[in-house]
């Protein structure tokens, strides 16, 4: 038997798809288009199973889309700016331009070692100038429509990457990469105005039904739209000219007769003033900066608070004051960087309370608790009647609030007020590998946009990575330049973006990437936006959020006129692989360790026990990595792509296996063979179509079309795995196929034989492309198969020849009945009346009518009993 040579045969087709440039496409007005795209990866110099299961999925995509006559848009770049290329400068003396273009090299390397159905022409890397110099063009767009602006901000500020991180990158407190504990610091920083979009933001979640909804609720939960009021509450103590006010916004605002503090946030203006007057103030907002911004590190650390001395008055209490403290958990970027506690009702308030002695008054009994009810450890936040609240007592939701909103207002101290969580996107990083801002800083004229014939604005290439911190700052030439208003002496601005901002628009470039202006209009018109978006849910809130808002940036600023750039989304699973460790707690590779027959595994050169841990998500950390590029040596790229899909759904996770790859490289061998090496007679190519076929052949040709109607349903809905699970079927089909004929003659068989080996190969296609050229090629034809059309199915063949009714009496089920296709009713009715299970239930009784439902049900309706 031949062994499919996997080597010889993908290096050969992928240098004819080259060659003929077969994924290379242009815009054809006569075509639908559809557009496929994965998550571009960050150059990091090798690719991993992750990558290989992600582009392996839009593989299977465009292929199969090719096949249905689409002019389909796959291409591949690179996120080549950030911080690792500046770590890897520092640490081993090459430039980060020639660290990240070795990594590209290596990279497109391996994935073009995976046959991927690439558009390599419109290959693109960020971090080269033909990429950042229309982005900079966009970035002055949006300065002068005024959705680009600096301001001096707290920010997070990372000692160990000596740069800005935003708070979607502070994780439990520490840098996303870095893992060092954030500080805050007061910056003059860049920003993107993205809440100017939060209500539309949000409000089009709806409108992504082929989204999943675990995305769009946590794009919901980010944006954060609440309702609210913004209350003032006067300074009363110390009393005095300065006296001031206080506005806090809440939701919670029908709960304010319980109100017993106020505190605010350690970067509220008023506790500034008044820390350049107190030392112990000074001291202890201090360290609340060493805590970073995030709403998470926050809400983990302990709740203190700092007594000011200041009292406010209570809105709807007369002569009542409350007390003033900072307080560690009140953040400045959400509402007004204030707010009441109202203890009773709000477990953070309740806690602060009881550390300071503060009182504890319950305005909301719940069901069936009066005025009385005694708040213990635990806050009530349930629903319930108000109590202790003078003219709200004896309401529930929502009329206290709009009793007390109308109290308020008639007061002229409240306000009712929309809120959003969401914050503007701070896009200044302290750092020299990402994307020049385009502005320049005059002393006489400000901020002044560089002229865009100016541009790019390119970095320089001698940089000095000695010393801490942003080389940019101290080049000695690049940042002195002329003002281009004035002419004076100034410089340019030395922060760069956030890489964030390059994949924020990367997917609209692709669809003209040599075009002189950032879009050109009849590529963006034709291409975009993306039908089917591919990627990691870890990117549900930071990348996908941020090019949801870059492109109504861009509607704004009349370079596109759509809003969503992601049509669908499709979030994989990971790839996981156990974990194993020495006898000293070191992590080992797979590679590093064998197994033993007595069960388990030994280090592979000490001989010593190995520890086999829990299954986890592959990682470098912990060594549970598989090299895909050893896989594709051994077994070939289209064994780890079956592998990949034919586990699991492509959204859950996936568990690599050894013994798992292997049978997939022994059930790939056997598809070689079924095609090339048939049991019985196959039919000429071009054969004209036998006029009968014999029983044996029918059953093969039945199989065939089903698995022909079930692959397409299944490469559809994106359920890969049963796509796989169905080849299986229909290969199984022909091997029992050919056991049955032998030798023998039957009418039609050498017909079917041929339709049912093509068609398998067809199928195939998308999902093991090298094999299935070759296979295609073997069965005698010479064009490619990757320019072959979707199979289609014949309608009655996939139409079985028989079906299953339910057989009723007065309406419970008391048998079933295996009978032809759309019988006629009064056979169906006769098969059915002469059932044992029907005669026993009738049991004598008249039957007053028979209901006969085609194909699916029969109810025999007697008459009631004497």
């Amino acid at each position: 038997m031949a062994r499919y040579n996997a080597r010889e045969t993908e290096a050969k087709w992928q240098a004819i798809w080259d060659e003929r440039k077969t994924f290379a496409v242009e815009i054809d007005p006569d075509r639908p288009k559809y557009y496929v795209l994965e998550m571009y990866p960050y150059p990091s110099g090798r690719i991993h199973m992750g990558h290989v299961r992600n582009y392996t999925l839009g593989d299977v995509l465009t292929r199969f889309k090719r096949a249905q006559g689409f002019n389909v848009l796959h291409p591949m770049g690179w996120d080549a700016f950030g911080l690792p290329a500046e770590n890897a400068a520092i640490e081993q003396g090459i430039h980060p331009s020639r660290w990240t273009h070795d990594n590209i090299a290596n990279m497109r390397h391996e994935l073009r070692s995976m046959g991927f159905s690439y558009d390599w022409a419109r290959e693109l890397a960020t971090c080269d100038p033909e990429y950042y110099h229309p982005q900079q063009a966009l970035f002055l767009d949006m300065l002068e429509a005024g959705l680009a602006y600096r301001r001096e901000s707290l920010v997070n500020w990372d000692p160990a990457e000596n740069t800005v991180l935003a708070n979607e990158q502070v994780i439990d407190g520490r840098g996303w990469r870095s893992g060092a504990l954030v500080e805050q610091r007061t910056l003059a920083q860049w920003f993107f105005k993205i809440t100017a979009f939060a209500e539309d933001l949000l409000g089009e979640l709806t409108s992504l039904d082929r989204w999943p909804d675990r995305v769009r609720t946590m794009q919901a939960n980010w944006i954060g739209r609440s309702e609210g009021m913004t209350i003032d509450f006067d300074v009363v103590a110390p009393p005095g000219p300065d006296s001031k006010k206080i506005s806090v916004f809440t939701t919670r605002h029908d709960t304010l007769f319980g109100a017993t503090f106020c505190a605010i946030s350690p970067n509220h203006p008023l506790a500034t003033e008044m820390a350049r007057e107190n030392a112990e103030l000074a001291e202890f907002i201090a360290a609340c900066k060493r805590l970073g911004t995030s709403e998470e590190a926050i809400e983990k650390a302990e709740k203190v608070g700092f007594d000011t001395g200041l009292c406010v008055q209570h809105p709807t209490r007369s002569g009542v004051h409350l007390p003033v403290y900072v307080a560690n958990f009140v953040l400045m970027e959400y509402g007004t960087g204030a707010i009441f506690g109202c203890p009773a009702h709000d477990q953070r308030d309740l806690d602060f309370a009881r550390k300071y002695a503060i009182d504890v008054i319950t305005v909301v009994a719940p069901p069936g608790h009066a005025a009385d009810y005694v708040i213990g450890n635990e806050a009530y936040t349930g629903e319930g009647i108000h109590v202790n609240s003078e003219f709200l007592d004896g309401l529930d939701i929502p009329a206290p609030k709009i009793a007390m909103a109308k109290h308020l207002e008639a007061q002229g101290n409240g306000v009712r007020k929309v809120n959003f969580r969401l914050r503007d996107w701070g896009v200044s990083r302290q750092r020299y590998w990402g994307c020049p801002i385009p502005v320049i800083h005059c002393g006489a004229c400000g901020i002044v946009p560089v002229p865009k014939q100016n541009l790019p604005v390119i970095l320089p290439d001698e940089v000095d990575f000695s010393e801490p911190g942003n080389p940019l700052d101290r080049h000695p030439t690049w940042r002195h330049v002329k003002c281009p208003a004035c002419g004076s002496s100034a410089t340019r601005e030395t922060d760069t973006l956030d890489t964030f901002v390059d994949s924020s628009w990367y997917f609209a470039r692709f669809a003209c990437p040599n075009a002189e202006v950032p879009l050109d209009p009849a590529a963006v018109a034709y291409w975009l936006p993306v039908d089917q978006y591919i990627g990691g849910i870890e990117h549900a809130i930071l990348h996908l959020l941020y090019s949801r808002f870059f492109m109504r940036a861009l509607k704004e600023c009349g370079h596109v006129d759509f809003v969503e750039p992601f049509s669908g989304l499709l979030t994989q699973g990971m790839v996981c692989h156990e974990t194993y460790r020495d006898e000293n707690g070191r992590w080992l590779y797979p590679e590093e360790i064998v197994p033993v027959e007595a069960g388990g595994f030994v280090h592979g050169e000490t001989g010593g026990p190995v520890t086999v841990g829990r299954i986890e998500s592959m990682s470098k950390s912990r060594k549970n990595v598989v090299d895909p590029g050893l896989i594709i040596d051994k077994y070939g790229a289209d064994t780890a792509r079956w592998f990949m899909l034919s586990d699991s759904p492509p959204e859950r996770d996936l568990e690599w296996s050894d013994t798992g790859v292997q049978g997939v490289w022994r059930y790939v061998n056997r598809l070689w063979r079924i095609i090339t090496e048939p049991g019985s007679p196959v039919a000429e190519i071009g054969s004209p179509k036998a006029p009968e076929f014999g029983g044996v052949a029918m059953k093969l040709r039945r199989s065939t079309h089903r698995a022909i109607a079930d692959v397409t349903t299944y490469l559809d809905d994106f359920q890969y795995n049963r796509a796989v699970a169905t080849v299986h079927e229909l290969s199984n089909a022909i091997l029992e196929f050919t056991a049955a004929i032998g030798d023998k003659t039957e009418a039609g068989a050498a017909w079917a034989h041929r339709e049912s080996l093509e068609m398998l190969t067809r199928l195939i296609s998308p999902l093991l492309p090298h094999l299935a050229e070759e296979a295609w090629q073997k069965l005698g034809h010479e064009h490619l198969l990757a320019d072959a059309p979707w199979p289609s199915h014949e309608a009655a063949l996939v139409i079985e020849d028989s079906v299953t009714v339910a057989v009723q009496v007065n309406g419970k089920l008391r048998a079933t009945l295996d009978i032809a296709r759309d019988s006629v009713d009064t056979e169906v009715e006769a098969a059915a009346l002469a059932l044992p299970g029907v005669q026993k239930a009738m049991d004598g009784r008249v039957v007053r009518k028979v209901i006969v439902v085609a194909n699916r049900i029969v109810n025999i309706v007697l008459d009631k009993a004497a």
